[in-house]
């Protein structure tokens, strides 16, 4: 009953120093996760400068998996060359080892006062970011009693022969340990609990320093290991090149370390007796100097990637999501840009279905038309997949700018493909329609079809870059768009109208269907704003009501 008792208190201590690790994490990720990631985005021009930035960013975020999240992101898309992604990584990897060297020290008194401080800012309602900080305080206080706590009860143990028994195998066979270190950290998911558990076994004399030292290489292979199973969903073997090619680094260095366990583990123990501190400075070297030894070779080693993981050539199927990867959803900074980058598709397949209207109105191409209809088939299953993505992620994880960020993707997408079955549904039929009734506009009516639809062409692009850049300006311009729509409108009715009093039923009929058509481009472009503009002047405080009004 007592040894029941004793293994509930030890899972619970662990399961506390996980929850507070994950509360450092999203607490960093949503008061700062926006401000890293363009960071990261821009430091990324070399090597040196990517090796510097993956370090400050994981020391940041207490977490190489999100950073190599980030990192793969931006390969993936052909944003960033696969050296500096690689050099990224073992900054990364450097990083994530900071904290452990900081809770190697005695710190636990201060438990309570961060705990303390972190609850005074988290209960703090005026302010967003003092709530994540809180979040973050909370967390490294949970973390600091943890250990305490795993220490106190690790204490009465340290001696019992059934604990000797059960390290029996991992002190004898370092193997052993590299492979449960390894389980354990990719159960875990994360290197950071793992190496700090370690370190607690070994200052009460559990575990030898040597096991410890094997034990902590476990503990860096587990961590590379999540990435690549549960990294991305794509099936071409180049979006994997990043997570294999920093796996196979440290399979390396943890091959090397093994073979030399033993004059290592002399070496540390003689620089620092304090079984702790040499945990974590062991943790930190092998770190060090694998990102040393590597960086200065990851020209040739990123060929060999390239040459053992090409990529797949295929026709790809555009209704096919390319950028939403499940893995992404654990860091929400990124799974907003990738739903953001997916909705620019559907701005590229609008355009390519409006320039398809505007020539078959031009042309009288039944061929055409036919053809711009099924793209709105791609349209609603992007969106489809759009929608279900961003509400699946976990909303409790996000920030208030993330909430605001995903309900303007969302309105962007629903928006367009809502834009597209307009020229699906009424524009095109319209369009058929007239061939088959053997109508002709004059000359007039033909160059002003066109104009508008040009126009429309223009807009869309106006929106699109309104989805990255979230400009006022270009957000005033574009909702100011409605009026010319408004005013080519009336003037059509006026003519309308006019020709009704003619003799001839052709010149009425095609009279009426110009005005159609001007209806369902002025309620496209109607969409097209709503999509970007209006979103953008909520956001600024400039949507006026005259604007608001003006949505139909």
């Amino acid at each position: 009953m007592t040894f029941s008792i004793t293994l509930i208190d030890l899972a619970g201590a662990i399961a506390l120093l996980l929850w507070g690790t994950h509360m450092v994490q999203t607490g960093v990720q949503r008061a700062y996760g926006p401000n890293l990631r363009a960071l990261l985005a821009g430091a990324l021009r070399n090597r040196g400068t990517a090796f510097l930035a993956g370090l400050g960013v994981t020391a940041v975020l207490q977490s190489s998996t999100a950073t190599g999240l980030m990192v793969t992101g931006f390969a993936a898309g052909g944003l960033l060359a696969l050296v500096p992604a690689l050099a990224v990584m073992l900054g990364a990897n450097v990083g994530t080892t900071l904290i452990v060297q900081v809770m190697s020290f005695n710190v636990a008194a201060v438990s309570p006062a961060l705990v303390l401080i972190g609850v005074l800012l988290f209960r703090r309602d005026s302010s967003t970011r003092a709530h994540d900080l809180g979040r973050v305080f909370i967390g490294l206080g949970l973390m600091l009693l943890a250990l305490h706590q795993l220490l106190t009860m690790m204490t009465p143990f340290e001696d019992t022969p059934n604990l000797r028994m059960l390290l029996g195998a991992v002190v004898t066979v370092p193997l052993v340990a590299v492979l449960l270190g390894a389980a354990i950290t990719w159960a875990v998911h994360s290197s950071v609990a793992v190496v700090l558990f370690v370190m607690s076994l070994a200052s009460q004399g559990a575990l030898p320093p040597n096991a410890a030292f094997a034990f902590v290489l476990g503990a860096n292979l587990g961590t590379a290991i999540n990435p690549i199973l549960e990294g991305s969903s794509s099936d071409d073997p180049a979006a994997r090149r990043v997570p294999i090619g920093n796996f196979l680094i440290r399979l390396a260095g943890v091959g090397i370390c093994l073979a030399a366990i033993e004059p290592i583990g002399r070496i540390m123990v003689t620089f620092e007796p304090d079984e702790a501190r040499a945990v974590a400075d062991f943790h930190t070297l092998f770190n060090v100097v694998l990102a040393f030894i590597f960086i200065g070779l990851l020209t040739p080693y990123a060929r060999l990637l390239e040459r053992l993981l090409p990529s797949r050539v295929r026709l790809e199927d555009p209704s096919r999501p390319r950028y939403l990867d499940a893995a992404t959803k654990e860091t929400p900074i990124v799974a907003l840009g990738a739903a953001a980058r997916e909705s620019l598709r559907l701005a590229d397949v609008l355009d390519g279905m409006l320039r398809g209207a505007r020539d078959a109105l031009a042309k009288k191409d039944r061929r055409l038309i036919s053809e711009t209809k099924r793209q709105d088939d791609i349209l609603d299953r992007l969106n489809t997949a759009i929608k279900a993505f961003l509400t699946s992620i976990d909303p409790d994880e996000l920030s208030d700018a993330d909430h605001r960020r995903l309900e303007q993707i969302l309105s962007f997408a629903m928006n367009l493909e809502q834009a597209g079955d307009v020229i699906d549904r009424n524009l095109l039929p319209r369009a058929m329609k007239g061939l088959k009734r053997g109508l002709n506009f004059s000359a007039d009516d033909q160059a002003e079809l066109t104009t508008m639809m040009d126009r429309l062409i223009s807009n869309l692009q106006t929106a699109a870059s309104l989805l990255v850049t979230e400009d006022m300006r270009s957000a005033l311009l574009l909702a100011d768009e409605k009026v010319a729509f408004r005013e080519a409108e009336s003037i059509a009715t006026a003519a309308h109208l006019n020709r009704l009093r003619s003799n001839s039923l052709d010149v009425a009929q095609a009279s009426a269907l110009h005005l159609d058509l001007l209806r369902d481009m002025k309620l496209i472009n109607s969409h097209i704003v709503a999509a970007a503009a209006y979103p953008v002047l909520e956001q600024t405080g400039a949507l006026l009501p005259s604007r608001i009004t003006s949505v139909n």
